[in-house]
């Protein structure tokens, strides 16, 4: 055997060994998901509210899947948001067209803009909800979303119910420049309406809460809870490292450190969420039932709602 059969061998025992990555739409049709190292079955993850019962791990789940999740299949009703005429004015060009990018999103996720709101109820309770999906231009902040927050506060004030925002944002969307920055005063403004209403107001930091949404209205909720495991931040960790020229802590900028630093109320596992503000509506409304008043009021000094103006 000379030299080149000699390679040739070793060439052939080496793809045997070393298998071609999988494509988007081999993973897309494998019944296995990849975490912690090793592949689940999709079907136990889903069942699970799509979180790992080996190790925890809180997978993606989409707006969609949030509100079946929370309030029932059939048990939630999508309110309908204003678009803009023209969501591209500065004919934004990287390396696609930003209105290519518009279109692939739409056809990606089923919805208008990163933003998809409803009406449900929660424990007889009726709310109004907002969910992030990352999937959008990773979850970026628009005109379009804007509009679609501020017709569910809308719907929420009309209705006299709490609000619920659902963060997981890359923050504001560049493609749009100023007139996505100026989409964080606005939601301000929103938000400040609701609690001029007395109306509760509670946001679910899921992963990532990052940049202009969670500078804005992703921390003037009445109460926040973070999803186990979620990231929270404004600039990123290595920006942040780089800035201030130190060693920063394994969790730093996740919602446990958060609630370390008291910008976070409580973190959850998502199972434990929807039950968790079932219950704090409840309280805050005075919709708790006769028997539990005693358990529930010592849960709060005082189950009245006081809320306070955004900044």
């Amino acid at each position: 055997m000379n030299w080149i059969t000699r390679i040739k061998s070793a060439a052939e025992r080496i793809k045997t060994v070393v298998r071609k990555r999988a494509s988007k739409s081999e993973i897309s049709a494998s019944k296995y998901i990849s975490c912690h190292g090793v592949p689940v079955e999709k079907k136990v993850i889903k069942e699970n509210n799509y979180v790992c019962p080996e190790c925890n791990f809180h997978h993606f789940i989409n707006p969609t899947q949030r509100f079946t999740m929370m309030f029932g299949e059939s048990n939630w009703k999508k309110i309908n948001a204003p678009l803009v005429k023209d969501p591209d004015p500065y004919d934004w060009v990287d390396t696609k067209k930003y209105k290519d990018r518009l279109k692939e999103a739409k056809k990606i996720t089923g919805q208008d803009s990163a933003i998809l709101s409803c009406e449900a109820k929660l424990n007889d309770i009726d709310v109004v909800a907002s969910a992030v999906n990352f999937k959008w231009i990773g979850g970026s902040i628009s005109m379009d979303e804007s509009e679609n927050v501020l017709a569910a506060i809308k719907t929420a004030i009309e209705k006299k119910c709490p609000y619920i925002f659902v963060s997981a944002s890359g923050g504001m969307r560049m493609m749009t420049n100023m007139l996505s920055l100026v989409q964080m005063t606005r939601m301000t403004v929103g938000i400040n309406e609701l609690k001029k209403n007395n109306l509760p107001y509670i946001v679910i930091i899921a992963s990532p809460s990052t940049g202009g949404l969670q500078a804005s209205i992703a921390s003037t909720g009445d109460i926040c809870i973070g999803e186990k495991g979620a990231t929270m931040a404004f600039a990123g960790k290595r920006i942040v490292q780089a800035t201030e020229n130190t060693e920063l802590p394994d969790d730093f900028q996740t919602v446990e450190w958060q609630m370390k630093k008291g910008q976070v109320d409580m973190v959850l596992d998502r199972k434990n969420i929807t039950p968790t503000i079932g219950t704090l509506l409840s309280i805050l409304l005075k919709k708790h039932k006769s028997e539990n008043i005693e358990e529930n009021n010592s849960l709060i000094k005082d189950p009245v709602l006081e809320t306070k103006e955004a900044s």
